[in-house]
């Protein structure tokens, strides 16, 4: 069976098919600037398409990538026929699911309610499966929620301390977000450790652009810091993270800024951005500190130290550790951020082999000799286990 993955976003599509007999990825690639003028790349059997294509909208950018799918120069399938479900990454579903499920009309009209708690993903989310439904008929779709893996938090976790009824009847609530990250992560350190997951505590750290991080207790997600929305808990690419709520009120006041207003500042320009004034990118940002610059040495500081107190809060909530997880861009490729995350959390067990911590591809353990605590480096795998979640509904 054949399983395309579709991530798709305001002007964007990401893509793999996967071949599930052997979960080998036949081909990926990313379709942009729908809308405006259109962008394909794309790459499979070792050949490799990277065009301008008019991509009026999503829909004709999915028309463009099964025809490429199938070209007989470019392509790995014979036709459509040979694509046998779609799996959609969908941000949000609110509380209606903690699992993965097969799309049907009633899906899209809570993933349609979500839309106020996810502005920014769900309309897209929608585009995209639409746009597969229209192109492609009646082939089985699946949506893989963000949100699903953390409804096993419990109510302690996940409400605010703010009038009750603000969650009952506004669901205004902690719902988490790379939940489909952190599930992967936490279920491939439980088979390197050769341990059933269901006896460990960890703490998976996914840090990139947009940051989380997740208290995994027996497999379930116990405790999470992204909230209502992405844009709490660590700090990270443009986004604030957690603050004084009071300061939205005072900046309206001293600056005359409207509460939208401030909020896009806090989405898309504050974080390691804001305080270093240079970049989003760590890459640059640890440039820029080699070369003596204070902000950005700052604002790489800041970040190590949110992440490092996040780590012993969740690591406290669930009453121990026996793993600590890095994935994904930051989390994965970063030495020197792990580092200064890691170090002062002896007192945990948590200690690192600097030899082992140098920058290398892909997972491996970085504990130090005797450490009582596994430290993992785990390259996160979320179109995987979207295409294997897809596999089993369908």
């Amino acid at each position: 069976m054949n399983i395309l993955v579709i991530n798709a976003g305001s002007s964007s599509l990401k893509y793999q098919l996967f071949d599930m007999k052997d979960r080998s990825v036949m081909a990926k690639g990313l379709c942009e600037r729908i809308g405006i003028d259109g962008h394909i790349r794309y790459s499979g059997r070792d050949k490799v398409y990277d065009r301008d294509v008019a991509l009026a909208d999503h829909a004709a950018a999915v028309k463009a990538l099964i025809e490429l799918l199938t070209d007989a120069e470019y392509g790995v399938i014979r036709d459509m026929g040979e694509i046998g479900a779609v799996g959609h990454r969908v941000a949000h579903a609110g509380e209606e699911f903690s699992e993965s499920t097969l799309i049907t009309d009633k899906v899209l009209e809570v993933i349609e309610a979500c839309v106020p708690l996810a502005p920014l993903h769900n309309p897209a989310n929608l585009v995209g499966i639409r746009a597969c439904a229209a192109v492609m008929g009646g082939v089985p779709q699946v949506a893989v929620f963000d949100t699903a893996f953390h409804q096993t938090m419990p109510a302690k976790a996940f409400i605010y301390a703010i009038p009750y009824e603000y969650y009952t009847e506004d669901r205004v609530r902690r719902y988490g977000f790379h939940g489909t990250s952190h599930r992967f992560v936490a279920d491939r350190a439980a088979e390197m450790l050769n341990r059933p997951i269901g006896e460990l505590k960890i703490v998976t750290c996914h840090l990139g652009n947009g940051s989380s991080l997740c208290a995994i207790d027996g497999g379930r997600s116990f405790d999470t810091t992204m909230g209502l929305t992405p844009l709490e808990g660590v700090p990270m690419g443009t986004r604030s993270g957690s603050i004084d709520p009071a300061i939205i009120d005072y900046l309206c006041s001293r600056r005359g800024m409207t509460v939208k207003e401030i909020t896009d500042i806090l989405n898309k320009k504050s974080g390691v951005l804001g305080i270093s004034g240079v970049s989003s990118d760590f890459r640059d940002l640890g440039a820029a500190a080699r070369e003596g610059n204070r902000r950005a040495e700052l604002a790489l500081g800041i970040f190590a130290h949110n992440v490092k107190k996040t780590i012993g809060a969740l690591a406290a909530g669930m009453g121990g550790i026996d793993a600590l997880v890095f994935t994904a861009g930051v989390g994965e490729n970063n030495d020197v951020i792990r580092s200064m995350i890691i170090e002062g959390l002896e007192f945990l067990g948590i200690e690192a082999d600097a030899e082992k911590n140098t920058p290398m591809c892909g997972e491996r353990d970085i504990s130090a000799p005797g450490a009582r605590v596994k430290t993992l480096v785990i390259p996160t795998n979320e179109e995987l286990v979207i295409a294997l979640d897809t596999q089993r509904l369908t």
